[in-house]
């Protein structure tokens, strides 16, 4: 069933953060250890990322990002350009383990392309590591499309993709099985915010949906298609909250006990917050990625991911990965930098957690009927 639901921000909830002025807290500096060959479109081409953990060497895992210029890109974690897609203008990406795909459980890959103001569905094969459009039709959103983020209800085993656009609109499709390889997605909620969004990300196992509201405030909604559209203000800009506009990229930080962090980039001050993960989110602190002794740092950050695993050698305690809006060198393009979990766990006194594990989610049920 598809819902029309317009929300009017004025009455929202509200969480009482305790709000110090941005500039008077303390800012900690990380370094990246990692960055990604530049995207092959100059200007502001690069977007957003997802992190792919290889199921049997997490070593072998990949880094997934968009080229709003030209399409997709996949690294491997010495930032090494492995694949590139020519596909359109695509914005931003996410990705869930374990989806029904005929007779197999797939990782897919999802992504808003501006081009055409529709979903791109993908599929990763293990075994090369690289991904393959599998999208059964051209999925049209009818809106401007900007942000995208996943989400797999734990109530229902149902995979859902929210895409937003330039006028503030949110649009809930479940994604399905279409046969022969193809995965197709059906539109059954709708809403909007009173600005244009785009960051968002889901949280899987409590049921939210986390949407940043550019110029306004990061909000949280029930992820759930049949749940009352009720906002709640997470943090706000604008000298009320920790953020300065533009709120860009969202993602998440699990750990095995039901804690962990929600993190956004704070484009305004070229920095990242970090909350609490959980029902009464809390501000902890903030971090900003600069130079070390090889790798400039980054600025003007779009999209952002993060993931507890240990990847190997070269990320043992996870890693953060962040667009970067401007690359010191000057003939260079847009690229992604990685930043050790670690250290920011350190610079920030958080938790390190490499025991959660995405690839279960959803592993082992019974997978929901097609459509």
């Amino acid at each position: 069933m598809k819902l029309r639901l317009t929300i009017a921000l004025g009455g929202v909830l509200a969480l009482g953060l305790a709000v110090v002025a941005a500039q008077d807290d303390p800012v900690h500096e990380v370094h990246p250890a990692v960055e990604t060959e530049p995207m092959p479109n100059e200007g502001d081409s690069a977007d957003d990322a997802a992190i792919w953990i290889h199921p049997s060497d997490p070593a072998l895992s990949t880094i997934i990002g968009t080229d709003k210029k030209g399409g997709l890109a996949v690294y491997d974690l010495s930032g090494r350009q492995l694949q590139y897609l020519e596909l359109g203008r695509l914005n931003n990406v996410d990705l869930r383990y374990n989806f029904p795909l005929g007779s197999e459980r797939a990782s897919i890959l999802v992504a808003s392309n501006r081009q055409g103001d529709t979903l791109a569905v993908f599929r990763v094969d293990p075994e090369t590591r690289l991904v393959e459009d599998v999208t059964a039709r051209a999925i049209k959103t009818g809106i401007n499309v900007y942000g995208l983020c996943l989400y797999r209800s734990a109530v229902s085993g149902r995979y859902y993709a929210f895409v937003n656009g330039e006028d503030g609109e949110i649009q809930q499709w479940e994604l399905f099985d279409a046969g022969d390889g193809r995965v197709d997605a059906a539109l059954v909620r709708e809403f909007a915010v009173g600005s244009q969004p785009e960051g968002c990300v889901a949280d899987d196992e409590m049921g939210y949906l986390y949407v940043g509201e550019e110029n306004v405030a990061i909000w949280r909604f029930d992820a759930e298609p049949d749940r009352p559209v009720e906002p709640v203000a997470i943090d706000r800009t604008g000298g009320e909250g920790y953020l300065v506009a533009d709120i860009e990229g969202l993602t998440l930080y699990y750990t095995a006990d039901g804690g962990g962090y929600l993190i956004a980039s704070s484009q305004g001050s070229d920095d990242f917050v970090v909350y609490s993960r959980g029902e009464q989110p809390q501000y902890i602190g903030r971090f900003e990625i600069e130079d070390s002794d090889a790798i400039d740092g980054t600025s003007n950050t779009d999209g952002v991911d993060v993931t507890n695993v240990a990847l190997g050698a070269a990320f043992p305690e996870g890693v953060f990965v962040a667009q970067d809006g401007r690359n010191t060198d000057p003939d260079a393009n847009q690229n992604f930098k990685f930043v050790p979990w670690g250290e920011i766990a350190q610079a920030l006194g958080l938790r390190i957690d490499t025991t959660w594990d995405p690839r279960a989610v959803g592993a082992g049920e019974v997978p929901p009927s097609g459509r």
